[in-house]
């Protein structure tokens, strides 16, 4: 094994220049080029280089003519990079003059497209020279060796893809009112208002509830007196009207053999529903009466500036006020669910009898993919409309590496209704081709998923943005979340991240080596990539290319991990 794993920074390369004497270009000292950085890194799916050159004095010939390009070579093939060329004071050309006696400096950037093969590579500065024409051969000149790839242990395939998450609720609360309206200054329950097909209705609703074997039923009385008067007066009133209707339906849901806890409670003045009407009403000056309730918190001078707008008050007692001479009946019901037991038990046996809610919350009782994958289809032929059970259907596959399969459910749920969870389902196939510019369109028109942190971290990881992958994750516990700490030096929060992580991969244990690494403890480092190759035997070769374990390429421990 060749164990130099990387060169210094300033690299052993030549430059070339035309010898005044012999007339030919001749490879200089190797102290004249950099470069940055040594060793290259991958940086969001690209492998960028800066080099810094020095023509020294007397060294370029006035009628040379030399293109600079650097190419990158690995086992399986070269990238070469963008070209730079440069000439001679007496060239009649548009590229950067170099001084034949002053010399000069030149800047060459240039970015690499990642592939894993380029992690194990060498980097080379190739030259294509001539002096008035003539082809002058010159040899490459190697300055860089390997590329950290850290960045590309990030991966949307490992990512969790959005749900279309249920609604299920197993206890549904419902509350149905009625009224019973008074006269004004009077708390005697009129027969009239008694007889009302609203108070029937309601108490049939409380009835039906308290016999349902799967409802539960309270009552609650609200008695009310409309903002008028004395204070006082209106506080005895509205107790009274309150007696009075407790009475009565004490009453009334003995004869039914209704036993309903019954909670009753009296409001003086009901500024509240005034406020309400008012503001819901075509009143003319509403705004201004609105503006009297905030700007006056004492009742009584409430009442005597809205008496003050007399062009309103009068619509306002006929209008507004009886309404407010009111005890409200509420009956609170709340309607129990099937038990998770029961509702697994209907997904396999009779899924048709239960509710698209019920089906989606089936799935998530069983940690099994293919049963809930099962159950989703179950769902797709009774609710085929709706757009959860395709994106869900989607999620499974993408769990289950088929790509292609998930992007035609993802696709199919977007006809049927353009969502938050499926755009960024999109977005992570976008991702796993390289489109960054289609994910961030996609991630950008969903809100309110919870999977959406994840995917924008890898969004802003392959955009090199790595400050922002880790707030995007934010305590995500994930092998992607550790990458980005990674990158930004955060080694002790990585290394809670890969602790935290559930059901770990080899990639775990992997990254957990490079913390080790980069803390200076090769004790982990050896003992991580032992669980990482014990998980997956592949990562042999990729750890013996890894420059984040150059440190260790004489330690015995590690060497032998490698055989």
């Amino acid at each position: 094994m060749n164990k130099k794993i990387f060169l210094p920074l300033l690299a052993t390369v030549a430059i070339i220049a035309f010898s005044a004497c012999s007339g030919k270009l001749t490879p200089l000292a190797d102290n004249y080029i950099k470069a940055e950085p040594q060793p290259l890194e991958a940086i969001g799916g690209k492998v960028p280089v800066t080099i810094n050159a020095t023509f020294p004095a007397k060294w370029f010939n006035k009628n040379a003519v030399v293109t600079v390009t650097p190419v990158l070579r690995y086992e399986t093939g070269e990238t070469w990079g963008t070209s730079y060329s440069f000439q001679g004071e007496k060239v009649k050309a548009n590229n950067q003059v170099v001084n034949y006696k002053q010399g000069g400096n030149a800047t060459m950037r240039t970015t690499f497209d990642y592939i894993p093969a380029m992690q194990k590579s060498d980097l080379y500065l190739t030259f294509d020279a001539k002096i008035k024409g003539k082809t002058v051969k010159l040899p490459d000149i190697k300055i860089a060796e390997g590329v950290i790839a850290t960045s590309a242990l990030a991966d949307a395939a490992t990512a969790t893809p959005a749900i279309g998450a249920d609604k299920f609720q197993r206890i549904i609360k419902e509350a149905y009112d009625a009224n019973i309206q008074f006269l004004v200054n009077r708390a005697e329950l009129r027969s009239t208002e008694l007889k009302k097909q609203e108070i029937a209705d309601w108490q049939n609703l409380v009835d039906n509830a308290n016999q349902a074997p799967n409802q539960n039923v309270s009552v609650e009385i609200s008695a009310y007196a409309s903002p008028e008067g004395a204070f006082d007066f209106n506080d005895k009133l509205s107790q009274n009207r309150e007696g009075n209707t407790k009475t009565y339906l004490d009453k009334e849901l003995k004869k039914r053999k209704i036993e309903v806890p019954i909670d009753a409670k009296y409001t003086a003045e009901d500024w509240d529903g005034f406020q309400e009407l008012v503001s819901k009403s075509n009143l003319q000056d509403k705004e201004l009466v609105l503006r009297v309730l905030s700007m006056y918190k004492d009742p009584e001078q409430r009442e005597r500036e809205i008496r003050n707008i007399s062009v309103v008050y009068q619509n306002l007692a006929d209008e507004i006020l009886p309404q407010l001479r009111r005890s409200r009946l509420t009956a609170n019901i709340e309607i129990i669910g099937k038990s998770d037991d029961e509702i697994s038990s209907l997904a396999k046996s009779a899924p048709g009898q239960l509710t698209i809610e019920e089906l989606l919350y089936a799935a998530t009782l069983t940690g099994d993919n293919t049963a809930k994958e099962t159950i989703y289809t179950k769902a797709s032929g009774l609710f085929p409309n709706d757009y959860r059970v395709w994106n869900n259907i989607g999620m499974q596959r993408y769990l289950a590496g088929d790509f292609d399969k998930a992007g035609e459910m993802f696709n199919k749920a977007k006809s049927i209704k353009d969502n938050g969870a499926t755009n960024v389902n999109l977005g992570l196939l976008s991702l796993l081709k390289g489109d960054q510019s289609k994910a961030q369109q996609l991630l950008g028109s969903a809100s309110d998923v919870p999977e959406l942190g994840e995917a924008l971290g890898l969004l802003y990881l392959q955009q090199g943005e790595y400050a922002k992958a880790v707030s995007a994750f934010a305590g995500s516990k994930t092998n992607n979340a550790a990458v980005a700490q990674i990158l930004t030096k955060d080694y002790n929060a990585a290394a809670k991240t890969l602790s935290g992580v559930k059901n770990a991969t080899a990639i775990t244990d992997y990254l957990k080596a490079i913390v080790s690494a980069r803390t200076n403890d090769n004790t982990g480092v050896v003992s991580n990539l032992k669980s990482a190759i014990a998980k997956d035997p592949s990562l042999v070769k990729k750890i013996a290319a890894d420059l984040e374990f150059a440190k260790l390429s004489g330690n015995a421990s590690f060497l032998d991990l490698l055989k």
